[in-house]
């Protein structure tokens, strides 16, 4: 049975398509895009924008260990729901991914989800940062990535070994910048708002000088590295300096980090915590204009699932938000509705750009591509309802908010596994 989504605006920079066409799916693969296209099953997306599946590099799906907050399969309903087809688990899970057994038990498990799941393992046993992991075993159980996030790693040694052999294993490092000496009792970004709070602050440079040491080591070996989360506009600068001198050296942020400021944090609402903190207008704008001039490569959401109750002091509660089903909408809402980046650009940096860099086969409606795709009313406004998402945790600092654009439709492999008319 073929199915052929019609007069939809289609949009995939990884192909340089961005305008009218159908496509056409058969087999769970894209057999063609073109125009006048016919099939056994026909979707009319007139109105409707059809992009590559949105790819989010940076996932914590609590499963194994924390499946109060998120377990695989509902972590992948929400993926679904944000028009997010592949994701990449980060590996602070309970145990760690730092074994075959526990990468094993993640694709397992995942075989039944809404999205792909991809797997980082951890470069450190247990995230301590003391014994490597044995990179080979982890490769051969399915990885494709290694990371020890929601910590930096500490000892250097064994990040250098890591970025040396991740390109030889087909891997992609991405690390998690932070010194942890200078971060250490932090809450919130250290700066005006910390100071009215009374709360201690988590100075920038923390971060600055994770950013810089990764770097120093991808230039000093001549290895790649992609750099998690960018929220600093030092840490902007650095990388664009290190592109500039032939680094190889990639790059991430996050929604919020070009959405929001500190003065979110001014309610002592907890679900504005996150770990980087929301820092100041001046970073935003550095974030817009690394997203701009393309030192920052890519969007993910480091979805961070936490309970009601995990959040309800706003000092003593864990790091992080949710947010992969919110992504799309804060980059049209931010980016693109106010001229910063084309909806195209916006595309590229959480669809082709994030699989390219992970070596995965998403991102792209190229015929013969697995059909994973998202249909989007680019136009719509909508509000989010924290009652109406799709994971078990609703820690969204967006939540009341109005923004601009929704998924309606997701396809993986060709079959819906997300619409909001039924949903």
């Amino acid at each position: 049975m073929t199915t052929v989504i019609k007069n939809a605006t289609v949009v995939s920079p990884a192909d340089g398509l961005n305008g009218a066409n159908d496509i056409l799916i058969e087999n769970g693969r894209i057999a063609a895009v073109g125009q006048n296209l016919s099939g056994d099953r026909e979707i009319d997306a007139a109105g409707l924008y059809a992009v590559p599946g949105l790819v989010d590099m940076h996932v914590h799906l609590r499963d194994p260990g924390q499946t109060a907050k998120e377990d695989i399969l509902t972590g992948c309903n929400a993926a679904a729901a944000g028009g997010v087809t592949s994701l990449l688990a980060m590996p602070n899970t309970n145990p760690a991914a730092d074994s075959p057994e526990t990468v094993r038990y993640i694709l397992d498990k995942a075989k039944e989800a809404k999205a792909r799941v991809y797997v980082a393992a951890s470069i450190t046993k247990g995230l301590q940062g003391k014994e490597p992991t044995d990179l080979q075993a982890l490769r051969d159980a399915g990885a494709v990535g290694l990371s020890d996030d929601g910590r930096p790693v500490l000892q250097t040694k064994h990040l250098r070994e890591a970025m040396n052999r991740a390109p030889k294993l087909g891997m992609t490092v991405v690390a998690h910048c932070e010194d942890l000496s200078l971060a250490e009792g932090g809450k919130i970004n250290e700066g005006a708002v910390s100071e009215a709070l009374g709360v201690k602050g988590i100075p920038a440079a923390a971060e600055d000088c994770g950013t810089a040491r990764e770097i120093a080591l991808a230039a000093a070996d001549n290895v790649p590295v992609h750099i998690c989360h960018v929220s600093t506009r030092t840490s902007v600068a650095l990388v664009r300096d290190a592109k500039r001198r032939g680094v190889k050296v990639t790059a991430e942020t996050a929604p919020h980090y070009f959405s929001l400021t500190e003065q979110a944090l001014m309610g002592r609402d907890a679900d504005f915590r996150m770990n980087p903190p929301l820092r100041t207008a001046a970073d935003v704008q550095a974030i817009i204009e690394g997203l701009q001039d393309g030192t920052l490569d890519a969007i993910a959401t480091d979805h961070a699932p936490h309970t009601p109750e995990d959040k309800a002091d706003f000092e003593k509660a864990p790091n992080g938000s949710i947010g992969m089903e919110t992504s799309l909408a804060v980059g049209v809402t931010y980016l693109v509705k106010p001229g910063l980046l084309s909806f195209s650009q916006l595309i590229e940096k959480m669809s082709a750009n994030p699989a390219k860099l992970l070596g995965i086969p998403a991102g792209t409606l190229a015929v013969g591509a697995p059909a994973d795709i998202a249909l989007v009313d680019l136009n719509r406004e909508w509000t989010v309802d924290v009652d109406r998402l799709h994971g078990k945790s609703k820690n969204t600092p967006f939540k009341g908010m109005t923004l601009t654009g929704k998924v309606v439709k997701t396809f993986l492999d060709g079959e819906v596994v997300f619409d909001e008319a039924a949903d």
